[in-house]
C-alpha cells in the first residue's frame, strides 16, 4: 500500500482513513487478503493508533470485517449481499443520474469524456486499480452534478463494499463490457434524454457485475452463508493487538 500525501488541514487520522478507504475502493487490496496494523502503519510511515482507528471505521463501514487472529480482511462476497449489491446500485445511480442530467454542463461533459479517456488508458496499461478508481470517478462525476449529496453518501457505502470484486470484473474487460456503456450514457447526456441515460447506467452496472458473479462463482469466492456461526463471532478487541 504506497503512502499517500496528506492533504492541508487534515489529521494523520484522517489521511490513514482516507488513504486505506481508497485502496480499498480501487481494489488495492484484495478479498481475502489478511490486513494488519503493523503492516500498514509500516506502509504508510505512521504509528499503530491512527491505523488501528482506521480499521475500526472500515469494519463499521463494511469494508472490513475481523478475523480470529487479530487481523481484519476484505469479507469474501456472498450472493446474498451481491444481489443486494446490484440491486443498491442500479436504484441509487439510475436515481441520481436522473436528478442530476439537467445540470451537466459542457464543462461537465468534457470532464466525463475526459475520465472516460483516463479508464480506456489505464486498461491499455494494464493499469486494473486505476481504471477501477477512474470508472467509479466516472459514475461519481454524473451524479455530483446533481444535488445528490446524500445518494453519494449511500452510494460511497455501497462502492466500497464492492471495489476489491469490481477489479476482478475489469480485468477481463472484453468480457465485463462488451458493449461501451460510457459512450452510451454521454450520447444520451448529449440528447438530453433521461431515459437513455438510466438504461445506459443500468446496462453498465449489470454488464460489469454479472461477468463477475459468474467469475467468482467458478472460482468458488462467492459463499452461501452469510453470517458467522452462532457464539463465533469475534470481538472488535481483537484488533487492539498487533
Amino acid at each position: 500500500m504506497p503512502p499517500d500525501t496528506r492533504k492541508p488541514d487534515e489529521t494523520i487520522k484522517q489521511r490513514v482513513y482516507r488513504t486505506l478507504r481508497a485502496s480499498i475502493m480501487c481494489g488495492d487490496v484484495e478479498p481475502g487478503r489478511a490486513i494488519t496494523i503493523h503492516g500498514v502503519a509500516a506502509d504508510l510511515g505512521v504509528g499503530a493508533m491512527p491505523v488501528r482507528e482506521a480499521l475500526h471505521r472500515l469494519v463499521a463501514d463494511g469494508a472490513l470485517e475481523y478475523l480470529d487472529n487479530r487481523r481484519v480482511r476484505v469479507p469474501r462476497m456472498t450472493s446474498v449481499k451481491f444481489d443486494e449489491i446490484i440491486a443498491a446500485r442500479v436504484a441509487l445511480e439510475t436515481l441520481a443520474a436522473e436528478r442530476a442530467l439537467s445540470s451537466i454542463d459542457a464543462e461537465r461533459l468534457d470532464l466525463l469524456e475526459e475520465i472516460d479517456q483516463e479508464i480506456d488508458s489505464a486498461h491499455i496499461r494494464n493499469d486494473i486499480p486505476r481504471a477501477t478508481e477512474r470508472n467509479f470517478a466516472f459514475h461519481r462525476a454524473i451524479y455530483e452534478a446533481g444535488n445528490n449529496a446524500v445518494i453519494l453518501a449511500l452510494l460511497e457505502t455501497v462502492w466500497l463494499r464492492l471495489g476489491p470484486f469490481m477489479r476482478l470484473a475489469t480485468s477481463n474487460l472484453s468480457e465485463s463490457y462488451r458493449i461501451d456503456r460510457h459512450a452510451e450514457a454521454l450520447a444520451a447526456i448529449k440528447v438530453g434524454s433521461a431515459a437513455a441515460l438510466t438504461a445506459a447506467i443500468e446496462a453498465d452496472i449489470r454488464d460489469g457485475l454479472g461477468h463477475l458473479y459468474e467469475f467468482l462463482r467458478v472460482r468458488g469466492t462467492v459463499e452461501t452463508d452469510t453470517d458467522w456461526p452462532a457464539g463465533q463471532r469475534p470481538s472488535p478487541d481483537i484488533i487492539d493487538a498487533t
